[in-house]
């Protein structure tokens, strides 16, 4: 693994006092890769990526950002600090147009850099050129999507942290969600995504991680743990044949 960008260590955080939904997790993105979490349902994948993003609150542990320790740092400050979230829904403004969701997520940008950083992302999506003028919300999931990815990515992140990027999406636009991934970690931004379509993401992983029960149980080479019976057990709740349990 390369240099470290994130790091987050022992991580507890949760909705309410007292109940925990991360209990414990410990993760660590290198630069430049692609870091997947999986899990069952109701394993504290999104929580936990939320946490780090600012958007749940931490009663415990330690996160990191290139080395600087962001485990206080309010929401609002994290794009400044280098990290974009892309949440699963609500991250487009429907009733806007594509060109003015672009404009909206600059609001750290200077005036006169803004054109250049459209222009940017236009030239990364050409699909949104299309459709510059047209309202969000008439896009198609695949293109609300990219345009999500788009209004995050204009500011330059160091680190990209998206929550089921493929959730609703049809076949087509599953694969040209996960084409694009690739194609942002090619052009060096560190991505860390929660996915259910695991076999997709491991795809386009370098590393995974497994989380059950809002802990860390199991990590790997993403290529090597789809076929992995530890995963299997872990994941789907079933024991490998060769171990001799229940299928």
């Amino acid at each position: 693994m390369s240099e470290a960008v994130v790091e987050v260590r022992d991580l507890e955080a949760g909705y309410e006092p007292g109940v925990p939904i991360v209990r414990g997790a410990s993760i660590t993105v290198g630069k430049g890769e692609i870091v997947v979490v999986l899990g069952p349902n109701g394993a504290g994948k999104s929580s936990l990526i939320k946490a780090i993003a600012g958007l749940v609150p931490i009663t415990g542990g330690t996160v990191l950002l290139d080395g600087k320790d962001i485990t206080a740092a309010p929401a609002h400050t994290m794009v400044r600090l280098g990290l974009a979230f892309v949440p699963q829904t609500e991250n487009i403004f429907p009733l806007m147009s594509v060109e003015d969701n672009l404009k909206v997520a600059c609001g750290i940008i200077e005036r006169r850099e803004i054109p250049a950083r459209i222009e940017e992302m236009y030239a990364a999506f050409p699909d949104l050129v299309r459709q510059r003028r047209t309202t969000a919300g008439n896009l198609s999931g695949g293109q609300r999507q990219m345009l999500a990815v788009a209004r995050a990515l204009i500011v330059h992140p160091k680190v990209l942290v998206l929550d089921e990027p493929s959730a609703g999406l049809s076949p087509k636009f599953v694969a040209m969600v996960f084409e694009m991934l690739a194609g942002i970690r090619k052009s060096g931004v560190t991505i860390l995504l929660v996915e259910q379509n695991a076999k997709a993401a491991l795809a386009i992983g370098d590393r995974a991680y497994v989380l059950v029960e809002g802990k860390d149980r199991h990590e790997g080479i993403a290529s090597e743990l789809w076929n992995d019976p530890v995963v299997a057990e872990l994941y789907l709740g079933q024991r490998s044949r060769r171990t001799g349990g229940a299928a």
